[in-house]
């Protein structure tokens, strides 16, 4: 935990950060938490808010720098520590074993379906947003099997998947998109028949964020939440691992994109003309209209589920982590003015799903224009999600333990306590 914060947080997390900094009670969740890790969630909020409600990036300027910086990073940053907190519930810094590991499983469990069901209740709402949750769900699950791994062991396998698996992804869209499997699969699938999507086909191969290249953002979460963290120079080289994949991902785009003969054309034949000369860090590029090349895996723009794309993601997350940890841990006073910033964090399910259920207030029954066509409009909208989000966190923090949503799932999870 941070030290010389007590006036900085709400007062449950005062008494929060009086618990041991990496021990964790060996029968139940840990109601302690690092509250540089609540920062960067509640960043990542935000980041998610401007997407979904903030100008269009072709506004240009430091304004637009900045929401484009957010596209897709935001959303990477909360997948590493949606893994960090799955290393939190099952066991930190020792994995739970026995018993009460049998309970910490059977949670994780039980909180993946819940958010699987949440996530396709807000999607029935039919925003523009493209809701996550469901997704986050199957991801808890396919990562649950490693929550006993070191953390060396889960950064191999984090790199490994980041190098893999998005080849594996490029071959089986090509093949979806070849033949019929994938709808016979859809048809016979009873998630699918419920859901009114894709079902699990959407989750792991098609959907916007799927599972097969968003589990490595989880398991590097998971590998730094098996760091002692408070170890002189642990933070700075995770930053500095940060900033190696950033350039990494990022740079090895921009070179891979120049040196490979064709490779921008390809892309922007693919995408029908769109910023190829941007495929290496930004959304813009868009997405291929057609039949995906493989130029297209040089790409390493925020959803393109490239290699390069997850390495770059990655390192962001990382460095923006261990700012985060850093400024909790060595500077009080910016700590202080960061508190409400880590109130949101601390409720980010709260915050993430009642932001898409205002929307759909706001869009689908005022029918309010398209927020992103103006851009002071869709500024000031913002600036309000923000404001909104901030002052409930700030005054519900101070009063109790959970958010609404998050005391929710608590609830629903309360079955795994009879686990023998």
């Amino acid at each position: 935990m941070t030290k010389n914060t007590t006036s900085a947080v709400p007062t449950q997390a005062r008494r929060e950060l009086q618990t041991p900094r990496l021990s964790e009670p060996a029968a139940a969740p840990s109601t302690g938490r690092l509250i540089g890790i609540d920062l960067a969630r509640g960043l990542a909020v935000f980041g998610m808010y401007s997407v979904h409600v903030g100008p269009d990036v072709s506004v240009g300027g430091p304004v637009g720098f900045l929401l484009e910086a957010a596209r897709g990073r935001s959303s990477a940053l909360f997948a590493l520590l949606a893994g960090f907190s799955l290393v939190i519930i099952t066991g930190r810094p020792q994995p739970r074993t026995g018993r009460a590991g049998r309970q910490a499983v059977g949670r994780m469990v039980i909180r993946a379906l819940v958010l699987m069901v949440l996530g396709y209740a807000l999607t029935a709402l039919g925003t523009e947003v493209d809701v996550i949750l469901s997704f986050y769900g199957l991801l808890f699950l396919a990562v649950l099997p490693l929550y006993r791994l070191r953390a060396g062991t889960l950064a191999i396998v984090a790199a490994a998947g980041a190098l893999v698996l998005p080849q594996a992804l490029y071959a089986i869209r090509a093949s979806i998109e070849a033949g019929t499997w994938a709808d016979t699969v859809t048809a016979w699938d009873p998630l699918a028949r419920l859901s009114g999507t894709d079902g699990i086909v959407e989750l792991l191969f098609t959907g916007e964020y799927p599972a097969l290249t968003w589990m490595p953002f989880l398991v590097a979460g998971m590998a730094v939440a098996r760091l002692d963290l408070g170890r002189p120079g642990v933070r700075s080289r995770l930053a500095a691992a940060g900033g190696a994949l950033a350039l990494l991902g990022y740079g090895g785009s921009w070179v891979a994109l120049r040196m490979v003969p064709h490779a921008l054309s390809a892309v922007a034949a693919a995408t029908d003309g769109g910023a190829a000369s941007s495929a290496w860090w930004s959304d813009t590029v868009g997405d291929p209209q057609r039949a995906v090349p493989a130029a297209w895996l040089l790409v390493a723009a925020p959803h393109s589920q490239t290699t390069f794309s997850i390495l770059g993601n990655t390192g962001v997350a990382l460095a923006v982590l261990a700012g985060c940890l850093t400024v909790a841990d060595r500077m009080p006073r910016l700590t202080r003015l960061a508190a409400p910033v880590a109130a949101v964090g601390m409720m980010a399910l709260t915050a993430y799903v009642l932001h898409i259920v205002a929307l759909w207030f706001f869009v689908a029954l005022w029918y309010v224009p398209a927020i992103h066509s103006d851009t002071m409009s869709a500024l000031l909208v913002l600036f309000g999600f923000m404001a909104a989000a901030t002052l409930l966190a700030t005054v519900w923090t101070r009063h109790f333990r959970r958010g609404p949503f998050e005391h929710l799932v608590h609830i629903a999870t309360r079955p795994a306590r009879h686990i023998k």
